[in-house]
Order: C-alpha cells, then structure tokens, then sequence
C-alpha cells in the first residue's frame, strides 16, 4: 500500500523524498547526474533529467508538499507544468525552506498535512 503523503526538499542537484503515514516513514534519496559536456543547453537538459526523476518517484503518491528553496521550486514548478502536468494534483503545497535536518522536515510536513486535512474536513488520526 503506498503512504498517502510526502514531503520533497530539493535543490538543483539533489532531492529528499519522505513518504509517511501515521506510524511509518520511508525516505529516499535522489542526486543530480550532471553530464559534463561543452554543449550548450547540457545543464538544463540534466536538470530536465533530474527533475523527471523526481516526479516518477511521486508516483502513487495522492498529496506531496514540495519544500526547498525559491529558486528550485520554481524551476521544479514551471518544468512540472510544462512536461509533467499529470504531476500538478498531487502536489498540494509548495514551502520555502532553508536545509532542514530529516527529523525536521518530518516535523514539518506533519504539522502541515494535519492542518491540511483539518481545513479540507477530513478526519486525521490520533
């Protein structure tokens, strides 16, 4: 049975994936394969690579908050809109934040998911 959410903090190189239940966490890391070559655009096309990485591990995921920094978010956002939009509904909060430890981006999207649910009327466990 998948986890029914997860919190992502990503940068441009790496990312950290979290998926948890009431009782459980599992978490997985994801880095950037950056292709050193002197083309032109080799960059963006291993961001692109990256970031598609980080979206097939989304999957069967039902509500993920993404975390991290202004800038990655971002760019995550507009890729997620422009190549992955199947994507877009699984994602129901985006958080800036700066290098949390694991215990603390737990903490976080735990908080946030609990607030979450109670605003959307559906019951959270105790």
């Amino acid at each position: 049975m998948p986890f029914p959410h997860a919190v992502v903090w990503l940068d441009h190189h790496s990312a950290q994936l979290m998926q948890f239940d009431a009782e459980q966490l599992q978490s997985h890391k994801l880095q950037a394969h950056v292709h050193a070559t002197p083309q032109h655009g080799s960059e963006v096309r291993s961001e692109h690579e990256f970031f598609g990485q980080v979206c097939d591990a989304l999957a069967g995921i039902p509500q993920v908050l993404i975390t991290g920094g202004h800038t990655a978010q971002s760019d995550f956002r507009r890729y997620i809109d422009k190549h992955r939009p199947a994507v877009a509904p699984q994602i129901v909060a985006w958080e800036t934040v700066d290098h949390p430890s694991d215990g603390q981006l737990v903490a976080l999207a735990r908080k946030f998911f609990v607030q979450h649910e109670r605003m959307a009327g559906s019951p959270t466990p105790s």
